[in-house]
């Protein structure tokens, strides 16, 4: 058959899928992958071909545009936003709250997706897909889809709270009077619909499927949701194992990795990499912290007990650690886990601090907020960690867990038989 992975530029929401399209490719099905045309070397670099549509947006200008100061933008980036702040806190789940959610969430996505809709469209409807798969943010996918009549799933990269908000929304919507039952998602793609030659359908909020990479410890399900539960495979781009990576360490070695997006969409870190090295600098470890070249000017010393380097894959660093300190990002966490090594948790964005809290309730781990995240409270935490045999137990339940999972190819055939049961006739 053939897929077409559809996804809005962005590292931290591509490198995830990548495992799935090359199980794909392995399996013989013929696999491409849209999207910008700036983005397209990163697709080309994972091994995979890229389909460039549409034109270019600058995420950064966009928001200059539209007169998000980088105040506003730090703000955003604390937890969850409206609507999808339910899936942590179910009290919020009114009409009032979602809809107004909703309302501005859709003009985010308006801007995010308008770039790549009209040729994402045109490529579908010419190359007739049998199945489109699509990162949540990017909803020219199952425009795309509809537009083609293949079947299509979303892959998810996080916890499912956009389908949690969807079922909270759906379910208010429909205790409200019919003149006042607005619905922001449905009319944006139902527009698209009727430029396209088909009718709002739900499945183009959440997919006909959807493919979930966390295991069930870390995660909740939106109950209307039909989910194929798929092994996290660690992909984290062009990577190469330096040659200290080649030996195992003489001491307990403990990571510091703090994500991409805070230095590639935000402002720095939430964590003090300094505070860090300092509160670590007298035990018997070695830290490696991974931190970036537009921060490590910022700091003032390092100990000798810390290595400091730009990138290191995790997938290589992880198995060699007796503890990893991170920022609750899901593929940090799920690299890390894999390894059943415990971990301290620091999260901040978007849904990190669920998946912090998760964490620890797993039994693999502590969790710290940022603004707990003081050097007494980080070297406390860590000497628990190496210390405490419970926190290793859990990591193993954890890693166990995971790889309970079917792995990207053995869904490969679950994909072909969902495909065929959605596919419609080509439009």
């Amino acid at each position: 058959m053939r897929v077409l992975f559809a996804v809005n530029p962005g590292t931290s929401t591509f490198l995830p899928l990548v495992p799935l399209a090359w199980a794909l490719r392995t399996a013989g099905h013929e696999v491409r992958v849209a999207s910008q045309p700036k983005f397209a070397d990163m697709i080309t670099q994972a091994g995979l071909t890229a389909v460039p549509v549409g034109r270019d947006l600058d995420i950064i200008k966009l928001f200059k545009i539209y007169g998000v100061t980088e105040e506003q933008l730090e703000k955003a980036r604390v937890g969850l936003s409206p609507p999808y702040d339910v899936a942590d806190d179910p009290a919020k789940a009114t009409w009032r709250h979602m809809l107004d959610g909703y309302l501005e969430t859709v003009e985010g996505y308006k801007a995010e997706n308008a770039p790549m809709i009209a040729g994402l469209v045109d490529f579908a409807r010419h190359w007739q897909p049998d199945l489109v798969i699509w990162e949540p943010f990017t909803y020219s996918g199952p425009i795309a889809a509809k537009a083609c009549g293949a079947a299509h799933a979303r892959l998810l990269w996080s916890l499912d709270v956009f389908g949690i908000a969807r079922d909270h929304f759906l379910r208010l919507k429909a205790e409200q009077p019919p003149e006042e039952r607005a619905d922001p998602l449905a009319d944006w793609l139902g527009a698209y619909g009727r430029k396209y030659g088909f009718d709002f359908t739900e499945d183009m909020a959440t997919g006909h499927f959807t493919i979930h990479q966390l295991p069930a410890s870390l995660s909740d399900q939106a109950g209307s949701q039909h989910y194929l539960r798929m092994r996290y495979v660690p992909h984290g781009g062009p990577a190469s194992v330096p040659k200290w990576l080649w030996t195992a360490p003489e001491r307990p070695r403990v990571a510091l990795t703090l994500g991409f997006a805070a230095t590639e969409l935000f402002s720095g870190y939430t964590v003090g990499v300094q505070d860090v090295l300092d509160s670590l600098a007298d035990l018997d470890v070695e830290l490696v912290a991974t931190v970036s070249e537009s921060e490590q000017h910022k700091l003032d010393r390092v100990p000798d007990n810390a290595r400091l380097v730009s990138y290191a894959p995790l997938d290589a660093l992880a198995p060699t650690c007796s503890a990893v300190i991170n920022h609750a990002g899901d593929g940090t966490v799920l690299t890390t886990a894999l390894h059943a090594v415990p971990q301290l948790a620091i999260g901040y964005h978007f849904n990190e601090p669920i998946m912090a809290r998760k964490l620890a309730a797993q039994g693999g781990a502590l969790r710290l907020h940022p603004s707990e995240a003081t050097g007494p409270n980080i070297r406390e935490s860590v000497l628990r960690l190496l210390r405490e045999p419970a926190f290793r137990d859990g990591a193993i339940r954890l890693r166990d867990e995971i790889r309970a999972l079917p792995t990207p190819n053995e869904l490969v055939p679950h994909l072909e038989e969902l495909a065929a049961k959605h596919r419609t006739a080509p439009r």
